[in-house]
């Protein structure tokens, strides 16, 4: 096994369990405990981990954008409760513009037994899980890969994107709060979803129930930016306040 693939589940063992002990690490994956001492000094040069003694913990800052191999993995199953429900709201013959987040990876899963939908998105992995669906149009936005993403992003992408208006906008976010609004992690991909919200007709929000009260780096927009928000769980009482207060629809 490389040593990047070693992190990355190690890493995927943080954002289950929240914390590693070395020891157990080192069993695991048949090293050294000094081996796993390195890779966990890694992780936490990278923003990822803190390491503790004897083991590391998850780094919970939503500043933290975790690279996408690890992201799909994590709360698989409420990506595809939301995805589900996003999916009923898809009609044949839809365009759609989708974002990055490993959510819309499991939307675009749901659709494929749509007929005739045009697909406008950032995704690298989107447009591989769609190569062999038939009688659709996949468009990429081109641009630049950035780095443990898998999405394209800067000025060819944006350019794409405003060139384009489609019924739907499907995007994901690292943060919502009732004041800041919702917000992402990269600025360049928090850009991308801003744009893509201003191209469509309905602008639609996938975020599970840990994206609520949370506020990351860079902000996507306001929640008046949307018209319809998918999550996981029953909103609570303030929330479904605020959402009605903004006319935004929600469902989950």
């Amino acid at each position: 096994m490389l040593a990047i693939e070693r992190r990355n589940k190690i890493l995927a063992m943080l954002q289950r369990d929240s914390r590693v002990v070395v020891s157990d690490l080192s069993t695991s994956f048949n090293v050294t405990e000094e081996t796993i001492r390195r890779d966990l000094e890694k992780l936490e040069k990278e923003g990822f981990a803190k390491k503790t003694y004897g083991g590391a913990i998850i780094n919970e800052s939503l500043n933290v954008d975790l690279p996408y191999t690890v992201r799909k993995k994590a709360n698989v199953t409420n990506k595809q409760y939301i995805a589900d429900i996003i999916s009923s709201m898809i009609e044949d013959g839809d365009h759609i513009m989708m974002d990055a987040s490993s959510t819309a990876v499991y939307v675009a899963k749901h659709l494929k037994n749509k007929k005739n939908i045009t697909i406008i998105t950032n995704s690298i992995e989107i447009l591989l899980e769609l190569s062999e669906v038939a009688g659709w149009k996949v468009l990429s936005t081109g641009g630049t890969l950035r780095e443990g993403s898998l999405s394209l992003v800067g000025y060819q992408a944006e350019k794409m994107i405003t060139n384009y208006h489609v019924d739907k906008a499907i995007i994901s976010c690292k943060g919502i709060d009732m004041e800041k609004g919702i917000t992402d992690s990269n600025e360049m991909d928090a850009h991308i979803k801003k744009l893509m919200l201003e191209s469509a007709n309905i602008k639609i929000l996938a975020a599970d129930n840990s994206k609520f009260n949370k506020i990351s780096f860079t902000k996507i927009g306001d929640l008046t930016d949307i018209d319809i928000l998918i999550t996981d769980t029953e909103l609570d009482d303030k929330w479904k306040q605020v959402f009605n207060t903004m006319k935004v629809e929600t469902q989950y």
